[in-house]
Parts: C-alpha cells; sequence; structure tokens
C-alpha cells in the first residue's frame, strides 16, 4: 500500500488517502488523526489541513485537491510538507 520516499518524490503529483485503518475526530484546533493498528496519533493543526485530507478521495492529485479546497498557492509547500509527515506516519496512502 505505501511506497519508499525517494529524493524525487513529489507529493503535489501523487494521489494520496486517508489510510482505511485512520479515524478523524474534528477538534477547535482542526483534528485528531488516529490509526487504529499503529495506535498513533497526529494532530492536524489547521482546519484547511483537514478539509485537504478529507477531500484527497475526490481528486486525482494532491494537486488537484488543493486547487479544489481553493488553498492559495503559496500555502502549498506547507501543505506539501504536512502530507508528506502523514504520509511517512502511515495516515495517508498512496492509492497508485
Amino acid at each position: 500500500m505505501r511506497r519508499l520516499l525517494t529524493s524525487d518524490f513529489d507529493v503535489l503529483d501523487s494521489s494520496l488517502d486517508l489510510h482505511p485503518q485512520v479515524a478523524l475526530r474534528p477538534e477547535p484546533f482542526g483534528a485528531l488523526a488516529y490509526h487504529f493498528d499503529t495506535r498513533k496519533l497526529v494532530f492536524l493543526k489547521h482546519p484547511d489541513v483537514v478539509r485537504v485530507v478529507q477531500s484527497l478521495a475526490d481528486h486525482d492529485t494532491v494537486a488537484a485537491t488543493l486547487a479544489a479546497c481553493d488553498i492559495d498557492e503559496q500555502r502549498w509547500p506547507s501543505f506539501d510538507k504536512a502530507l508528506t509527515s502523514l504520509y511517512e506516519s502511515d495516515m495517508l496512502y498512496d492509492r497508485a
């Protein structure tokens, strides 16, 4: 389900989705993501990140998701970093 990150891995061109074993719990700051298999708990610290994560399945790529969620392109590098971190912690997986 997961591919190894390489130096040429580009999250924006990836087809990511929330892992089936992850549940999101809304919180005032964003959400808590809990992975039932690994028992990891991750804080999604901004409502925009939550909205993007919840919309990933509806779009072909992360970039398409960011555009559909009206995320300003100047903010995309921070989303790239956040989503890469979620991917590396198995909260997200590559649908490809």
